[in-house]
């Protein structure tokens, strides 16, 4: 099935959300990089764009983009400005916040990163969101996501599959297998990762934050502030499910890093840029 979604023209240019997954199922996708030629396939960077941005057009049907094009134009800058930071500073991420009041954030392969609006709302200032943004680029620019994929690591979701449309997917890595629903193949990319992959993106975000000028501590703030919600409350009970606890994040950072960042906790934390748009959500904090 085709999914209609929405295009931010107010984004930068080359990273507006134009997403378009015609006729491939992600699903398909996924599982012909998994049993293409061999087990050591590397998936190319056409099919990794292609598994990408069909998993974030799925996230998107499930919880559009705001509908605040400051907002998402911010979140774009904010996020490209760290990757320029990084040891990939010419790839093109896509940046946005879903309307979702869930506590969350997801990342997809080729570097589409989407975070919920529950989440921005608990930020305090802009070196949170950067430290938030900086962890999910980490695991773009690690694949950790393609590597669970190629390794064979997630188990397909669902039962039952069906053949139907197979045959008519041609000249693709997918064409060799079936597609599982779309609701299977959603629940795969929010299942989560290994609790190494998250260590490794907090770790990476950190220094990454640090480079692009930002307290690098602004992770460990909101790993506290997601500390003091109840794991029983509705809102955080997903990513709690599919990410180390907060206070084990904070163990590690503290026993890999500790003071070690402690130079660059002079960065830049709140904004003027960072208040106006709190603000114009409503959700700006004392």
């Amino acid at each position: 099935m085709r999914i209609r979604l929405m295009m931010l023209a107010c984004l930068f240019p080359a990273a507006a959300f134009a997403f378009d997954f015609g006729k491939l199922d992600i699903s398909n996708l996924i599982d012909g990089v998994k049993n293409t030629a061999d087990a050591f396939h590397k998936a190319t960077p056409a099919e990794e764009q292609e598994i990408g941005s069909s998993a974030a057009s799925l996230l998107l049907g499930a919880a559009p983009l705001v509908a605040s094009p400051a907002l998402q134009q911010y979140v774009n800058q904010v996020g490209m400005w760290i990757v320029k930071q990084s040891e990939q500073p010419t790839m093109m991420f896509h940046f946005g916040v879903i309307d979702s009041p869930n506590i969350n954030a997801f990342t997809t392969p080729g570097g589409y990163i989407l975070l919920t609006k529950g989440l921005f709302d608990t930020f305090r200032n802009e070196a949170e969101l950067a430290g938030v943004l900086a962890h999910e680029i980490t695991h773009t620019l690690k694949r950790h996501h393609m590597q669970a994929i190629e390794s064979g690591k997630w188990q397909k979701v669902g039962g039952n599959v069906a053949k139907a449309g197979a045959d008519n997917v041609k000249n693709s890595a997918a064409s060799q297998l079936v597609s599982l629903s779309s609701r299977g193949a959603l629940e795969l990319f929010v299942r989560g990762l290994d609790k190494g992959d998250e260590f490794e993106a907090d770790i990476g975000g950190m220094v990454l934050a640090a480079r692009a000028g930002y307290n690098p501590y602004g992770l460990v703030s909101v790993l506290q502030t997601l500390g003091s919600i109840n794991p029983a409350e509705g809102t955080v009970a997903l990513m709690f499910s599919t990410h180390p606890s907060p206070s084990d994040r904070l163990n590690t950072i503290e026993n890999v890093i500790g003071d070690k960042l402690e130079n660059y906790a002079g960065g830049a934390e709140s904004t003027k840029r960072f208040q106006t748009i709190k603000a114009s959500l409503g959700t700006a904090k004392k």
